[in-house]
């Protein structure tokens, strides 16, 4: 994969957790995909996988499971 940033080919999709939120609204992602170059060392988001997240949030009781906070798979 191509890095957005520096233009090398070695850019790889890695799954992160993100935490959004804080207290009684935290809510957990995990699973959410992130492009990582070991090149230039940036790691970012594509913008299908941003407006995920905002899906997700948006709709967090019903995509979620409770545990001690809410966590949420991406996929």
């Amino acid at each position: 994969m191509t890095c957005d940033i520096c233009g090398k080919n070695h850019a790889r999709i890695r799954l992160v957790t993100r935490s959004y939120g804080k207290g009684a609204s935290l809510l957990v992602i995990e699973n959410v995909p992130i492009i990582s170059c070991p090149d230039c060392g940036e790691s970012y988001m594509t913008a299908e996988t941003l407006h995920q997240i905002e899906k997700i949030k948006a709709n967090r009781r019903r995509t979620s499971s409770k545990r001690s906070v809410f966590v949420a798979n991406f996929a």
